[in-house]
């Protein structure tokens, strides 16, 4: 979901061992992070001890008090104030009354406010990604990098808001013709998980704006101070342009929230991103209102490797799909088939190449991989490994929980499963990568779509017949169909999104801009 630098792949391969020394953060202090001398930057954001949670043209929340952690030392950075059911009433009611201004808002000059969003953003481009790498726990590249997702997905949709619309068809009647007409839903509901809490919901907020929509967003508990930071740069812009702030609401959250959005009427749009489990749960609410809903949903990703691949590119992709966000991407690599003539080779060099990913606090430069976002996702990568040994895995690297602060588990390698093993059926979202032997090109492809997610699936190959033959009918079923690069790194110009158990859903670029719209025919 983030697009890779090149010589991030390169730079894995280089540096200190797994066990190398670290400098611990301030781990054991007793205050809030955000109080501390080296944590004063989040100030620059405007956040505080406490934050209201809630805005919709103003600030506010009267539910309950949360605290966020630093996944690199589980210490406390600030607290966040929820919004409570009242609250929620309060901002769709003004979130419907934004649209009615918002709506008759020509589209180009939508665009221009979405433009000064994207510069807001790049402002803040390095002091966002570090808020970024320090409640969620990415590296600061990966942080820094999400944050130009958004600023990216802005500079597309200024173009777009020039470009929106239908097409005039031919009439069976004399003298006339067919208008196809598009119009915004609406009151877009975005849901956003932790894994990219800057970056999916400005996927969905750019194109909705230009398309006349107001926005309100719910993100991940775990990472509300990202969200209460990325709305107060977008409110400075509606206010410089003397528009409700309301067009881009937020109602800090849980299930309640979440919950009350699925089921409200109002909500034209609901664009869920999360687990498989809580998506079909989201999905049946909205279907019971006959509403419209965007799921981005789980990955279970491939990567095939045939006896002609490139081992030069095939270690390194294999490496940063596996192992990049510490395994938490949607598109993260967790299932590699090695034609057998390779496997044993590309797993030395896999094992060799793991051992060299610095390690550390992941808003420090040199670092390349770092913690699981909470210690409940270390219970179930060690559950996952387990699992992987009872259905007859062998770990052949990592498997265990790092000896320092945080939530620090080891990159792991496991050979030996089936195909069809249950545990290698199931996504954990870790960095564990089940590797298998293959030995046909038939067998292969269908052993890539038995799982029931379809996001991304890449292949490793010189053989241009079987690259077409990939992403043809009989090929990969899934969203994203990547030749001799990883998984992960989709491009906001394409459609992102994938098929069955993933949802079905398209956000970012292409058409994926039709869903926040409903169309006519005149």
């Amino acid at each position: 979901m983030w697009r890779v630098p090149r010589q991030l792949c390169a730079h894995l391969l280089r540096g200190s061992k797994l066990s190398d020394a670290w400098n611990r953060p301030a781990a054991f202090m007793s205050t809030l992070l955000i109080n501390q001398a080296q944590y004063a930057w989040l100030k620059e954001l405007g956040l505080r001890e406490e934050n209201e949670g809630v805005y919709n043209g103003s600030w506010g929340g009267r539910g309950e008090v949360i605290t966020t952690y630093c996944p690199a030392n589980n210490e406390p950075i600030a607290r966040v104030r929820q919004a409570s059911v009242a609250d929620y009433e309060e901002t769709v009611k003004k979130a419907r009354e934004a649209w009615r201004i918002w709506a008759e808002v020509p589209a180009p000059k939508r665009g221009e406010v979405v433009r000064q969003i994207g510069d807001a953003l790049r402002e803040k481009i390095q002091v966002l990604g570090s808020l970024v790498s320090l409640e969620m726990g990415k590296i600061l590249v990966e942080g820094v990098g999400e944050v130009q997702e958004y600023v990216d997905i802005c500079d597309y949709a200024v173009g777009l808001s020039r470009m929106i619309g239908g097409p005039i068809l031919p009439s069976e009647r004399p003298g006339h013709a067919l208008i196809e007409q598009w119009n915004p839903v609406g009151l877009v509901g975005i849901i956003t998980a932790f894994n990219f809490p800057v970056a999916v919901y400005g996927w969905n907020n750019a194109i909705a704006m230009i398309c006349g929509n107001v926005c309100l967003w719910k993100g991940a508990p775990t990472t509300s101070l990202i969200s209460v930071a990325v709305t107060k740069i977008i409110a400075k812009v509606l206010e410089d342009n003397k528009l409700p702030g309301a067009i881009c609401s937020l109602t800090c959250g849980g299930a309640d929230i979440g919950t009350a959005m699925a089921k409200d009427e109002r909500v034209n749009l609901l664009s869920f991103t999360g687990s498989t489990q809580v998506g079909k749960q989201v999905a049946l609410m909205v279907q019971e209102r006959f509403g419209r809903s965007l799921l981005e949903l789980g990955g279970n990703n491939a990567i095939i490797a045939f006896e002609d691949a490139d081992l030069s590119l095939v270690v390194p992709s294999a490496l940063f799909a596996a192992v990049g966000t510490a395994g938490q991407r949607c598109t993260t690599a967790r299932r590699l088939f090695l034609h057998e003539s390779i496997h044993d080779e590309v797993v030395n060099r896999l094992k060799k190449a793991y051992a060299q990913i610095r390690v550390g606090n992941p808003w420090d430069s040199n670092v390349l991989y770092g913690p699981l976002h909470t210690k409940q996702s270390v219970s179930m990568f060690l559950g996952a490994v387990e699992e992987a040994k009872k259905e007859g895995g062998t770990v052949v690297y990592g498997g265990k929980v790092m000896d320092r602060p945080g939530n620090y588990v080891e990159p792991t390698i496991v050979t030996g499963l089936a195909h069809d093993a249950s545990i290698a059926h199931t996504e954990t979202f870790a960095p564990i990568l089940y590797v298998f032997k293959f030995k046909s090109e038939e067998e292969v492809f269908a052993w890539n779509n038995e799982v029931k997610q379809g996001l991304s699936s890449s292949i490793f190959t010189k053989d241009l017949g079987r690259i077409f033959r990939w992403l043809g009918p009989k090929g990969s079923d899934c969203g994203i169909v990547n030749v001799n690069i990883p998984t992960s790194g989709a491009e906001i110009g394409g459609a992102f999104g994938g098929e069955k158990h993933t949802g079905g859903g398209r956000e970012s670029g292409s058409d994926a801009w039709k869903q926040y719209m409903r169309r006519s025919t005149c």
